[in-house]
């Protein structure tokens, strides 16, 4: 009989209507569990109805499998289940199946169903463990018991708990990979991130295939739990389970990313409140971090146990370490369960042995909840007591290991109880774009970074920081300024003076000698000053370098600073550091050093040496003796002190026969330096000429990393871009050809500058938007004047600041574009010369900060 001849609107509106009622009352209650069983059952009253409305055959057996199958659906979750048949024909199939799967969507379902035989169901469970979980959960709903109490038979006869074991294992280690294994994403995952509901999920698999327990409950009365554990896990799970259903609501679909725009009205229906300091947003994720970081301690202690019990064999002691631990495995682990009660010290001799003892991978799952129930001992007399900071200390300056201990104490919250003030921002997010971390991920990542440096596999990556740390005396301080530069964020103030002092109080009492002191706590309060010369300021100004140099010192704080600044920046996203930002901090660092070691940066004798140089180059060009002098001739000492004798050559090899050319003279090649494209425009100079070049590189989709642009004494413009563009597919290589001919022509056409694109902004920078920012101000001589535009950054956006300049007749003689995630803080060198006005200066910064904000 054909679904279709009832009308299925009575059912249909009785489901939405109990769905509507459930959801009402959890916004009042808000108990989780009463919800996703509420609706659980409700479904299946509804399956039932439609399953006798359709009639359908007693060779059949209707079976909800999947989470549904669990006893537990969310808002918007999809209703998985299996049409379980005695080889039916096929024409009972059509017939009978396809309208009945018709009329669950009809009344409101979203249904993933199969159609299976039982001897159909053990292949594929065979075949595919993804089927094999997913009948793990079969929960009959009504239809023929017997062929349902088959299937099960079969079923669990079939199923290899070791085998499913590893295959969960594995799976796993996949899943956590795809999410960069780490909790901590800022958009995470809230079922399949690290510490995700699936995690909890996972482990109740493994248990109950291996027959050791449904429920946590039965876990704890096997002893696989403690009574603690227990608390913590059903805490944790009612969390994630509420956030993951409110995410539902919210947005009205099946939604389990916490996406940024969700975030707010999400920690608003959970209660959370701005406060003057941090956002509701904030204090929910923290929350939400909090709790996927002891789902993923309990998981792993979970792990460990379950495959104690199911490996038995493989569990004993590999060898003796000392009278208080062993090695199982490959795992620490203690020989006394009370150990930590009584020798609270040994809670943090575990790591140091972690670094130390050769062929240690790990904790063991004992250790692993000693430590986790030993955590009110970690308190103010343990952090003072002697022999614990002398082995903190110990921990940091260990020649290898240290990145791999403090991940590992971190997610043991060992690190954030010995030191307060990291625990202050474990799982503090930072709204600036720029970092992809949490706070206490992005120090880790900083620390990381640094120990990467001194490991010789790794030395081809930054090989001259490899080079610089290898000759660092106690390269071990470099890590405490790494721990200490960001733990003061979110506290108020600038963090960098809090953290100085916070990182002086740790070194005096961990009896660190006055000479590293200082340097840790400079550093500290140092470490984005670098980054700031390098990028904002012209690194070819003399006075520029002796003031860097007069605050640096000497060559040790100049070498960590150095080794600092290069760590930090890698350590905030994938897609912040590229070549051209390591190049501008090498030339800073080695200029430096030079005014160090007490060489006077004398324009002078820097502008022979790089003439020299440059020559040198010319001849292997085979360009004629003196060719050069008629484009040199043309060009001031600023040209040849901002740009590299190589490119100084590049360009000299191409110009010299053209310098009076009428035609504009456009030359491209791959970047020197690394990836990206190196152009030169060459032509008569006129106002709107930089505005002009940068719209043509913004609608070729082309960001400009660095601009200098040089006017000749015959009002010849000489400038040269930087480019890269992130989304090519082809080498750089491959279009140079179209960006040479296609700007001639657009330079030998004199049209009106074309609108601004009203680029659209990344869905980051909607959430999280920043508020323009315009800084015009004279240099210190008063020739020329400093523009700092701050931004989100967006398509159009620098063609945008170039054509407000171009209207106002500003020349601009040099900018650094530098794209800090999803922001911009870019700086402007412009001729001061019309500037004087103040009236114009007024109108350019208005025009800007509108252009900004369109």
């Amino acid at each position: 009989m054909h679904a279709r001849a009832h009308a299925p609107s009575p059912l249909r509106q009785a489901l939405k209507d109990r769905k509507a009622e459930l959801v009402e009352r959890f916004s009042t209650h808000g108990k989780i569990d009463v919800l996703l069983h509420g609706l659980c059952q409700a479904v299946d009253q509804a399956m039932r109805d439609a399953w006798a409305e359709c009639q359908m055959p007693d060779g059949f057996a209707l079976v909800a499998v999947g989470g549904y199958g669990r006893g537990e659906l969310y808002p918007h979750s999809d209703v998985d289940i299996l049409l379980l048949h005695h080889d039916a024909d096929p024409e009972a199939l059509t017939s009978h199946v396809e309208p009945f799967i018709g009329f669950l969507w009809d009344i409101g379902l979203e249904i993933g169903s199969s159609v299976r035989t039982v001897d159909e169901c053990i292949t594929e469970a065979h075949a595919d463990v993804t089927v094999q979980t997913s009948l793990l959960e079969a929960r009959l709903l009504t239809g023929n018991a017997t062929l349902f109490d088959e299937f099960e038979h079969r079923f669990s006869a079939d199923l290899d708990p070791r085998a499913f074991f590893r295959s969960k294992q594995l799976e796993i280690r996949q899943r956590h990979a795809k999410y960069q294994d780490t909790p901590y994403s800022l958009e995470p995952n809230c079922k399949e991130s690290p510490g995700g509901l699936r995690d909890l999920q996972v482990i109740l698999w493994m248990t109950k295939a291996a027959g050791l327990g449904n429920s946590w409950s039965e876990l704890f009365a096997r002893d696989l739990l403690t009574d603690r554990e227990l608390k913590e896990l059903r805490r944790n799970e009612q969390f994630l389970k509420g956030l993951r259903a409110r995410l539902h609501l919210l947005a009205r679909r099946r939604q389990d990313v916490l996406v940024f725009d969700m975030q707010t009205p999400l920690a608003q229906s959970l209660g959370f409140d701005a406060t003057t300091t941090k956002r509701a947003s904030e204090q929910l994720m923290r929350r939400y971090y909090w709790a996927a970081k002891a789902v993923s301690q309990l998981n792993t202690v979970l792990l460990l146990n379950v495959e104690a019990r199911l490996f038995p064999q493989s569990s004993g002691v590999t060898r003796v370490i000392n009278d208080r631990f062993v090695e199982k495995q490959g795992m620490i682990e203690i020989v006394d369960d009370e150990l930590y009660q009584r020798h609270p010290n040994a809670i943090l001799e575990t790591f140091l042995l972690y670094e130390q003892v050769v062929g240690v991978k790990g904790l063991s799952a004992r250790t692993l909840r000693a430590l986790y129930n030993a955590r009110e001992l970690m308190n103010a007399q343990w952090r003072a007591d002697p022999e614990n900071r002398n082995t903190f200390l110990g921990i940091l300056q260990q020649p290898q290991g240290i990145t791999h201990a403090l991940r590992l104490m971190n997610q043991t919250s060992v690190l954030g109880r010995y030191l307060i003030n990291f625990r202050r921002v474990v799982g503090q997010m930072q709204h600036d774009l720029y970092h992809v971390y949490t706070v206490d991920q992005h120090i880790l990542m900083v620390v990381r970074n640094i120990r990467r440096f001194a490991v010789a596999e790794h030395a081809h990556e930054y090989p001259f920081c490899s080079q610089l740390i290898a000759n660092f005396d106690r390269p071990w301080a470099l890590t405490i300024a790494a721990l200490f530069h960001d733990i003061a964020k979110g506290r108020g103030g600038d963090h960098s003076t809090l953290g100085m002092t916070d990182a002086r109080r740790f070194c005096t009492r961990h009896g660190v000698d006055k000479e590293d002191t200082e340097l840790i706590a400079w550093l500290v309060g140092e470490h984005l000053t670098m980054s700031t010369v390098a990028q904002k300021q012209d690194t070819t100004d003399p006075e520029v370098i002796r003031r860097f140099a007069a605050k640096v010192g000497n060559e040790r704080r100049l070498t960590a600073l150095y080794l600092l600044t290069v760590a930090d920046i890698r350590g905030t996203s994938p897609k912040v550091w590229n070549a051209w930002k390591g190049k501008l901090l090498e030339d800073l660092y080695r200029l430096t050093l030079q005014v160090l070691g007490g060489a006077n940066p004398d324009p002078r004798s820097q502008l022979k040496t790089r003439k020299e140089e440059a020559l040198g180059l010319l001849r292997l060009y085979t360009v004629p003796e003196r060719a050069q002098e008629a484009l040199w001739n043309t060009l001031d000492v600023a040209y040849f002190l901002r740009n590299d004798p190589a490119d100084v050559a590049w360009q000299t090899r191409h110009l010299w026969r053209h310098v009076d050319s009428a035609a504009p003279i456009v030359k491209a090649r791959p970047s020197p330096i690394g990836e990206g494209l190196q152009v030169m425009v060459y032509v008569r100079d006129q106002v709107d000429l930089f505005a002009r070049i940068c719209g043509y590189f913004e609608r070729k989709g082309l960001s400009i990393l660095d601009a200098k642009v040089h006017t000749t004494s015959q009002g010849f413009a000489l400038d040269s871009f930087l480019l890269t563009d992130p989304g090519l597919d082809t080498s750089y290589r491959d279009i140079i050809n179209l960006v040479e001919s296609e700007l001639v022509s657009l330079l030998t056409r004199a049209e009106p500058l074309a609108e601004p694109s009203k680029g659209r902004l990344p869905r980051r920078s909607r959430s999280f938007p920043v508020t323009p920012r315009v800084d015009l101000r004279p240099d210190d001589r008063g020739q020329y004047y400093l523009l700092s535009v701050s931004a989100n950054d967006r398509t159009g956006l620098l063609y945008a600041v170039a054509r407000v300049l171009a209207r106002h007749g500003v020349s601009v003689r040099t900018a650094r574009i530098n794209t800090l995630g999803e922001r911009v803080e870019d700086t402007f060198l412009l001729d001061g010369s019309r500037l004087q006005d103040s009236r114009l200066q007024i109108a350019v910064e208005t025009e800007l900060l509108e252009a900004l904000e369109s």
